[in-house]
């Protein structure tokens, strides 16, 4: 079982649970899982791992390596996004080794302590024990080293541009790395500085490979630092690190989060933060392995997106932009892929973590004012990676769910954008082929834009979000109407020959030949039997479109979009009786007057169905509101509303449902079964009216009795006469007639 903690044991620590290495037996070649032990605070600005692989390598730390080259901080969301600027601290013994494949020391896992907060491992090459816990933006590390005169620690500024620089009087190391993947602005760097409690005994630093003995500042492709003394037996030397997008003078202020606590009191900090945020959801039940993978689990899932800004001298909350390359005021929170998240990610922060999720929607925003888009995959900026416009999803889902931000305007204006225009340079952003989907109603498959079907769903998906919000926000009815229609447009890449989602031409064509087994080309990593149940709005929609539900013996029973109308009029003395009964859009209309029986029947075409469904349909027009309630009780998906009476609202929507009649007509009597959704609007009703009409040579009481049929198990179904065969075929423009 499962529950929201909402006074926490002071016994319960989930972070004990918490087991970093799950999911770090993978490679590029053997690519499962796919993680590395992040060691940070949630959501923590940098985070901190060991690593094993190459500079460079996605695949930073594989649970099966058996050298460390390193500790480096990360940002790294994903091994096919990869990392940006990164750099990395190392100690060594004997010679001031710079090369990362010669420094690397021998591990073992026996000799590791991995934790959310915390890591612990002996590097055997140099029999040293190195020690690190984080907060935000920083970190604190301990190094216990042998009894050696040769006692050294690198500090790695990684290629493609670095810059470092040793302040021998202050016991400091200064530098940048801009190492980076993409999604960076042109002035992209990361500052670093890292002090030291032992005075410096020696100094060097590595240009491109080189080691210059004595010189104390480089900047070129690829620069780093040797420091070194001699050191007792388990003597311990500590490192204080801290990091900044901004300025050196922003990492000094952000190295004060540290103050003056010692390993085991930043260790501590940490591990109450997570306890904090695990605690969050109380587990029981479970075994011990179910116990760790959850609370593993739910550890990976409070990581991204990760903090981006910074606190300045004043306070303020401020961040550097890598959309314009400015320093901004605000929220920024970076690495996350909404294609991978929309769907359960951030409905879950909705529900646990809302004051956290409300500071992500508000970097979101402020993501847009900077660069005209919000962000669908970002790590730090724009990426090109996966396909929809779920950014969408994820500000209305958080918006309905009470998680507001402020510039409301905004961010509406922001989801618009979205909807029409693609980013120049990172197609990733916004909505590629929008031009087609905006007019034909789906990304044909023959226009050379990849994805195309699946492009089309979530497009649809995405467009009934913002039609939800459109209506929270009361929008204008005609922009509420345009992405009510668009959220249906999944229905144009249905093919109802093979009952799957398939590619569709510009001419409207299917694409030919189609496999639904093969992987990608119009779907995004997966086939059509993946993306055919992508349409999370409509699940009843898609019911209907591949044929209804089928009851126990396998036959088809109707939805609500089946109708069923029983008519008695009662005219100086004589009674008509007529019905009309509507199953897959198949019309049977009885009547019976004098003791004559006509029964008749008509097959409806799609366009003919929809304006007969349109004039006489209840649930597209009577709500709640319309009835007096003088019962009511839930049933699954909505409620069970029994009515006496009928307000006035009520009645005259009734009374257009019936056409010419209701112009003259006066409604006397009403009784009705509602079942209407958690929305409040109409669902399905049996409803019994009787009208008395005036302006007629005679007295006439027409008696109406209204059968929608819907989706509930506990109700009736609407369904063909038994007698079926019986009916005489007409055409229906004949029957109307």
């Amino acid at each position: 079982s499962v529950a929201i903690a909402v006074a926490q044991k002071s016994d319960f620590s989930p972070v004990d649970y918490v087991n970093p290495l799950i999911g770090t037996q993978s490679t590029f070649d053997f690519s499962t899982g796919n993680t590395y032990p992040a060691i940070a605070r949630p959501w923590g600005m940098n985070f901190w791992t060991p690593q094993t692989g190459k500079m460079g390598n996605g695949w930073t730390y594989s649970y099966t390596e058996k050298k460390i080259c390193g500790f480096k901080q990360t940002h790294q969301p994903s091994p096919w996004i990869n990392d940006y600027g990164q750099f990395s601290i190392m100690p060594v013994v004997g010679a001031p080794e710079f090369d990362a494949e010669k420094r690397a020391s021998w591990f073992g896992h026996k000799g590791e302590v991995v934790k959310a907060y915390y890591y612990k491992v002996y590097l055997a090459e140099y029999d040293v024990v190195t020690e690190f816990s984080p907060t935000d933006r920083a970190a604190i590390f301990r190094f216990t080293f042998p009894e050696s005169k040769d006692s050294y620690i690198v500090v790695d500024a990684f290629d493609k541009g670095s810059y470092i620089k040793i302040d021998k009087a202050n016991n400091r190391i200064i530098g940048y790395t801009t190492r980076n993947s993409g999604g960076v602005a042109d002035n992209f760097k990361n500052y670093f500085v890292v002090e030291f409690d032992k005075p410096f005994e020696y100094v060097s630093t590595f240009v491109n490979g080189k080691l210059k003995k004595d010189a104390t500042e480089q900047q070129e492709n690829h620069v780093g630092a040797v420091i070194g003394f001699a050191t007792k037996q388990g003597e311990q030397v500590n490192a204080r690190v801290a990091s900044s997008f901004i300025s050196h003078e922003q990492a000094a202020i952000n190295l004060k989060e540290l103050g003056d606590d010692s390993l085991e009191e930043v260790t501590e900090k940490g591990r109450k933060a997570w306890n904090d945020v695990l605690g969050r959801i109380e587990v029981s039940g479970g075994n011990l392995d179910q116990m760790r993978m959850f609370y593993s689990s739910l550890y990976r899932a409070t990581l991204f997106p990760l903090k981006h800004h910074e606190i300045d001298a004043e306070g303020n909350i401020v961040h550097y932009s890598h959309h314009n390359g400015k320093v901004e005021k605000g929220y920024f929170y970076t690495g996350t892929g909404f294609w991978d998240t929309f769907r359960s990610l951030f409905p879950l922060l909705n529900l646990l973590y809302p004051e956290e999720n409300q500071k992500m929607q508000e970097g979101f925003v402020n993501v847009y004012k900077e660069s005209g888009f919000f962000p669908e995959w970002s790590s730090p900026g724009h990426r090109g990676c996966m396909i929809g416009n779920n950014s969408a999803s994820v500000l209305a889902d958080a918006y309905l769910k009470g998680v507001k931000v402020d510039d409301v305007e905004t961010m509406f204006e922001g989801i618009l954008n979205g909807t029409k225009n693609v980013h120049p340079k990172v197609s990733s952003s916004g909505r590629l082929g929008h031009e087609y989907y905006n007019t034909l109603g789906y990304v044909p498959y023959d226009v050379k834009i990849n994805e195309n079907t699946a492009r089309t769903l979530e497009y649809a998906y995405d467009d009934w979000c913002i039609y939800r919000l459109a209506k929270e926000l009361k929008r204008p009815q005609e922009e509420i109407d345009l992405f009510a229609k668009r959220a249906m447009n999944y229905r144009n890449v249905f093919d109802k020959e093979t009952n799957l989602m398939r590619g569709r031409n510009k001419d409207g064509e299917f694409q030919k030949p189609f496999s639904p087994l093969k992987w990608g080309d119009a779907f995004t990593e997966g086939n059509s039997w993946h993306y055919t149940w992508s349409v999370f709005h409509d699940p009843q929609g898609l019911i209907d479109l591949m044929g209804g539900e089928k009851d126990e013996d396998g036959d088809r029973y109707g939805t609500f979009d089946n109708i069923s109308m029983e008519m008695s009029t009662k005219i100086s003395g004589y009674t008509a009786n007529a019905s009309i009964i509507i199953v897959d859009k198949v019309l049977y209309y009885e009547l019976s007057l004098a003791g004559q029986i006509a029964k008749v029947k008509a097959t409806m075409s799609d366009e003919q169905y929809d304006e007969f469904m349109g004039n006489n349909k209840v649930n597209a027009t009577v709500e709640l509101d319309d009835f007096e309630v003088i019962n009511l009780s839930n049933v699954s998906g909505g409620k069970r509303i029994y009515c006496s009476k009928i307000k006035d609202s009520g009645k005259e929507k009734i009374e257009e449902m019936i056409g010419d009649v209701g112009k003259n007509a006066t409604l006397t009597e009403v009784s009705c079964t509602m079942i209407v959704n958690d929305d409040g609007k109409y669902k399905s009703a049996n409803m019994l009216c009787t009208y008395s009409i005036t302006g007629l040579d005679q007295e006439c009481t027409i008696t109406i009795k209204i059968v929608t049929d819907f989706s509930y198990e506990d109700v009736s179904k609407v369904t063909a006469p038994a007698d079926a065969q019986k009916y005489q075929t007409v055409d229906y423009d004949d029957l109307v007639g």
